[in-house]
């Protein structure tokens, strides 16, 4: 396998972003490899699955000093001064928003609330956990409505949904988990909502028996039906991995057997969640993959540009890698055919286990990120 994309700790749960209140579990993680170019040629057979691999299971590092004074530099006014959308929802709760609150002293906080704090984000739910997850969809979503903005929403249960055992939870089958899509479906109410639907769960589909694999992809395009039945302004898209993954076909072979081609439960596909790969390179694979796709017109795309500002590393590191930066900002208006969307699926500075325990706030590495 080329790479993982998602890396996750809740509010309550683990996700590497922004999560609804209310999660319980353990820790969440998923193991990616980046790469350092877009593949759109067809990649060598896939390496052994993050478990069977010695990069598998990083161990902490140790935490960094705190970052100089920031300094009031013209470039860092610009970067500062880059806009962002504010269809997008915040939702008022994350690990990053906890730092911000309780530090008020420290030198990098402005620098931090600004760039990173205060921007959207997505919020996962990361946890099997059906008898809540109606009530906790339905106050994000409700939080969405009543400012007249768009929530972004990760439903991250489905089993086996890392196949390394590195994100370990969610539902314990697929009967349970299309239950707790349905009960997830219930709480979407009827505003504009996105749902970044289940992120690896197709582009690291390969380590599956074929049996198996088929009934993933069957709840994966019922999920899709479920959501969008239950909210038709709710726009659902499936997972294609990234430019340094699988050649376009393949994927969008992959995303084919997943439902992602049909209007009844797909708008389009995501790339590069908790990825590096520059934006530039994930425009030109996404609409590889939705040409391959060859679903209706109306297909689209969404990229997460929270840490891809500086591209992937060229070493191959995935595990809070130095010399990253924050990417675009997020945005609902890319001026980009065929990009919906420009999110910050990753929340900056929450660790992919490097910096700090898997979803653990660094505030060292949020600064280095925006500064």
């Amino acid at each position: 396998m080329v790479a993982a994309a998602s890396v996750v700790v809740a509010v309550g749960t683990v996700t590497g972003m922004m999560s609804a209140a209310g999660d319980g579990g353990g820790s969440d993680e998923a193991r990616p490899r980046v790469t350092s170019a877009p593949r759109l040629e067809p990649l060598p057979a896939p390496s052994p699955p993050p478990s069977a691999a010695g990069s598998a299971s990083p161990t902490t590092g140790p935490e960094k000093k705190a970052g100089p004074k920031p300094s009031a530099s013209g470039a860092e006014r610009r970067r500062q001064a880059v806009p962002v959308s504010t269809r997008l929802y915040r939702h008022p709760e994350s690990r990053v928003l906890d730092w911000v609150r309780g530090n008020p002293g420290d030198p990098r906080r402005a620098v931090i609330e600004s760039r990173i704090a205060g921007r959207p984000a997505a919020v996962w739910f990361a946890d099997y956990s059906p008898d809540s997850i109606t009530a906790r969809v339905r106050a994000v979503a409700s939080g969405g409505a009543a400012r007249g903005q768009v929530p972004v929403l990760v439903p991250y249960a489905i089993p086996d949904r890392d196949c390394g055992g590195h994100s370990g939870g969610g539902a314990p089958d697929l009967a349970a988990y299309d239950e707790w899509i349905d009960r997830f479906a219930a709480g979407l109410g009827g505003g504009e909502v996105v749902v970044v639907l289940e992120p690896d769960s197709i582009a690291q589909s390969d380590c599956l028996p074929a049996g198996r694999r088929a009934d993933r992809f069957a709840s994966l395009a019922r999920a899709g039906r479920v959501l969008k039945d239950a909210n038709p302004r709710a726009r659902v898209y499936f997972d294609a991995g990234h430019s340094g993954w699988h050649a376009p076909a393949k994927q969008a072979s992959l995303l084919r057997q997943a439902g992602a081609a049909s209007a009844d439960s797909s708008d389009g596909v995501f790339s590069n969640v908790s990825n590096f790969h520059g934006t530039a390179d994930e425009m030109a694979y996404d609409r590889a993959v939705l040409d391959a796709l060859a679903g209706p017109p109306g297909l689209g795309a969404v990229i997460d540009t929270s840490r891809n500002g500086n591209g992937a590393p060229s070493d191959g590191e995935w595990c809070d890698p130095a010399g990253r930066k924050l990417g675009r900002a997020p945005s609902l208006s890319t001026g980009e055919s065929r990009i919906d969307a420009y999110l910050w699926v990753k929340l900056p500075g929450e660790s992919d286990g490097c910096e700090g325990e898997p979803g653990a706030f660094s505030p060292s590495y949020a600064y280095d990120l925006a500064r």
